[in-house]
């Protein structure tokens, strides 16, 4: 899947943090809650919570039973310690000599870190001939997890030893960050407390870090995204998404892993069972469904209505500019593959069947509470109070996002200015009040870093801007002490202009120079951003604060909620994604779509088919040497195939076993129907869409003459 979360791709992370930030449509779009629709209880399937099961915890029962195959700890020793995470994918060892495979999207930055002048290795591709032209990816690290304890008795015993919800959520944030600090000081690695079934359970995992990553091949950003956007989230498909770095060791030798996934020699077949080892990104599928509701009514249409901006805003930018492309194509590749998802996501939460099988979940879940009096007593209400405390975040959540000046979505001006506005109040203090980097030595360099290092695009902001007005407009009204000034009785798109016009913000250097004036002349200058943000911040803070608090008492709600469920469910249903390794069981499946059957894998004679028929164009062109392929090139060989597998956003790179760990396939994505996998697996719509091990040696031999890397996948070692 590529995605922040949902396609596997790293670049759009705005679910996950407190406060979304971003802005509306362009058009003036009236937040208006929707009459409630009645949602008959459906029967739910049997994995709707997944099939994302923790090495912690391998239901290796549940595998004899459905696989007739009972892996062993050696066999989930291995797969733990072959498989690699990324900052924003999964990734893993596939030889002896330190070779790790991933997916072409999830490398498009560690490409441009390692392109030279004149190059355009997005464009282009590149395939180091010799291990000296292997590429080091600066600042590029992936993670391997070698320890795993459970700690969830000392972090349950801090969250109830506090008297409110705050501060019991505060006291657990502070206990894991103490076992977290103590680990990595006593081991060397980086550690995280992960949180799993919403606080039922905690686990302490410990990561060795590789930081010398180099770049090794990867292929034009036209075959390994095939189809671009129109053919994202769908099935048939026809790409070699993968990308072969490698790891070296402290003395600049190739490492040595003890674990890799050696390289199937018959790859995938339908029927064959299948295993994914990667780090799926973040679902939601324990959530109430009360919690559901508020994504589907409030949070999702307001993070889909910013995607449509964004979207348009960098289409429009890219189309009058096109010498601007390079800088802003993988930017507008995330937010059209995330605008993508979250259509599917909002499809998903409106389809009576799928929330029809929440309800049935939650009702069942409910009455196992009633039939034991000693649950029911400490959990019986906790439903009803998560359910409260929706209503109100619902009742402040557009106002919050309106007066909202950073992120995606945001003008640069704002962010500009409330820098501006920082620094001035901070100046304001006492020297020991102030904040490190505003103590007298430091003032200097903080002055510099003020504005933004590349200047500002101001064609661009003032499109973002347009949007930003006419989204504060249409939640806040024309009338409101905050926009009056901004719009000045104009449309937001004359508004913008006036804006960017008249700002001292548009000058690097009028802007140096009004940071060296008094902070009350700063503070008070008539920028119409400057005074923006001198005048919100005070009514911002407060509705942050309150939404905080509101968040803080369904977190603790969450945690007595997620303590049940484990008590009841145990292990036998897996927790929610958290970006921590998981293997997903599966199998090659075939499943109905558009009248039809999909294909259990799809060959390079639809590859071609398919550039054929498109009449050669973009996103459906191919690179100069796929044109006409070599009479050794086999056509028949599979490229793509399917999957029962769960995953989600965060699972880009992770490789596909069989029983005999070897490397069968490479996710990439998931098929449309998958999308609605934030809240629920339904296999019967669920598929998995991988890169073919067959194929990806085949375009290796014959379309890039890459026989030192074919060598080393068949062999695990280098020659």
């Amino acid at each position: 899947m590529k995605a922040v979360t949902p396609r596997l791709l790293p670049i759009i992370l705005i679910v996950s943090v407190a406060f979304i930030t971003g802005c509306g449509t362009t058009t003036e779009v009236v937040y208006e809650t929707p009459r409630e629709p009645v949602i008959e209880p459906v029967p739910a399937g049997q994995f709707d919570s997944g099939r994302m099961w923790t090495f912690d915890f391998p239901p290796i029962e549940y595998f004899e039973e459905t696989y007739n195959f009972t892996p062993t700890d050696e066999w989930f020793r291995h797969a733990r310690l072959a498989s690699l995470r990324l900052p924003n994918c999964s990734a893993s060892f596939v030889s002896g000599d330190g070779l790790v495979m991933t997916n072409h999207h999830c490398a498009l930055g560690a490409l441009e870190t390692v392109e030279l002048e004149d190059e355009r290795l997005l464009d282009n591709g590149f395939f180091a001939s010799a291990l000296d032209d292997e590429r080091k990816v600066d600042g590029l690290y992936l993670d391997q997890l070698v320890l795993i304890e459970d700690v969830t008795d000392e972090v349950i015993s801090a969250f109830e030893s506090g008297e409110t919800d705050e501060e019991r959520v505060q006291l657990r944030r502070i206990k894991m960050q103490e076992i977290e600090d103590a680990c990595e000081e006593e081991t060397g690695l980086s550690c995280d407390v992960v949180t799993f079934y919403n606080g039922g359970r905690y686990a302490l995992y410990g990561y060795k870090r590789y930081d010398d990553v180099r770049m090794v091949y990867a292929p034009e950003s036209v075959i390994g995204f095939f189809g671009g956007d129109p053919d994202n989230f769908t099935y048939p498909r026809y790409n070699l998404d993968v990308t072969f770095m490698r790891v070296y060791d402290e003395e600049g030798n190739p490492y040595n892993p003890e674990y890799y996934f050696q390289w199937s020699s018959g790859g995938a077949r339908e029927g064959d069972a299948v295993f994914v080892t990667g780090n799926p990104g973040r679902t939601s599928r324990l959530l109430t469904v009360e919690q559901l509701k508020f994504n589907r009514d409030k949070q999702y249409p307001f993070i889909m209505n910013l995607l449509d901006d964004m979207v348009e805003v960098y289409s429009a930018h890219i189309r009058e500019y096109p010498e601007k492309k390079p800088e802003y194509e993988t930017r507008l590749f995330g937010l059209e593959n995330s605008q993508k998802a979250y259509r599917g996501i909002l499809r998903g939460l409106h389809d009576p069947e799928l929330m029809g099988r929440k309800v049935y979940f939650e009702n069942r879940f409910q009455e196992q509470i009633a039939e034991r009096a000693y649950l029911h007593d400490e959990y019986g209400s906790v439903w009803e109070g998560i359910a409260g405390l929706q209503q109100e975040k619902r009742e402040i959540f557009e106002e919050t996002q309106a007066l909202s000046v950073r992120g995606l979505g945001r003008s640069a001006y704002f962010g500009l200015a409330a820098d501006i506005i920082e620094y001035a109040r901070q100046v304001n203090l006492p020297d020991d009040e102030r904040q490190e980097k505003y103590q007298e030595e430091n003032i200097e360099d903080t002055r510099k870093a003020v504005y933004p290092a590349d200047g500002l695009d101001i064609p661009l902001e003032e499109r973002v801007l347009t949007t930003q007005l006419a989204f504060m407009k249409s939640v806040l009204g024309e009338n409101d002490p905050a926009v009056e000034p901004l719009l000045a009785g104009q449309s937001p798109e004359s508004a913008a202009a006036a804006l960017v016009e008249n700002s001292i913000l548009t000058s690097r250097e009028d802007t140096e120079q009004l940071l060296t004036r008094d902070p009350e002349t700063i503070l008070q200058y008539p920028d119409p951003f400057i005074q923006f943000v001198n005048n919100t911040t005070d009514r911002l803070s407060s509705l942050r604060g309150e939404y905080g608090r509101l968040q803080s008492r369904e977190s603790a709600q969450v945690q007595h909620l997620g303590k049940a469920l484990y008590e009841i469910y145990g292990t036998s249903i897996p927790p929610d994604a958290t970006f921590t390794l998981r293997i997903a069981d599966g199998v090659v499946k075939t499943y109905e779509y558009n009248g039809t059957i999909a294909p259990p894998y799809t060959t390079f004679y639809g590859l071609y088919d398919r550039y054929y028929s498109h009449g050669r164009e973009h996103p459906w062109a191919l690179p100069d040497q796929w044109r006409t392929p070599p009479g050794e090139f086999n056509m028949s060989t599979p490229v793509n195939f399917v999957s029962t597998n769960d995953i989600i956003g965060g699972n880009s790179g992770s490789p596909v076993i069989n029983t005999d760990l070897e490397v069968v396939g490479l996710v990439f994505d998931g098929n449309i129907e998958s999308l609605p996998g934030d809240f629920i697996f339904a296999e019967e719509y669920n598929r998995a869409v991988s890169v073919h091990s067959e194929g990806i040696l085949e375009a290796l031999r014959y379309m890039y003459d890459a026989d030192r890397i074919v060598y080393e996948l068949e062999v695990g070692k280098r020659r």
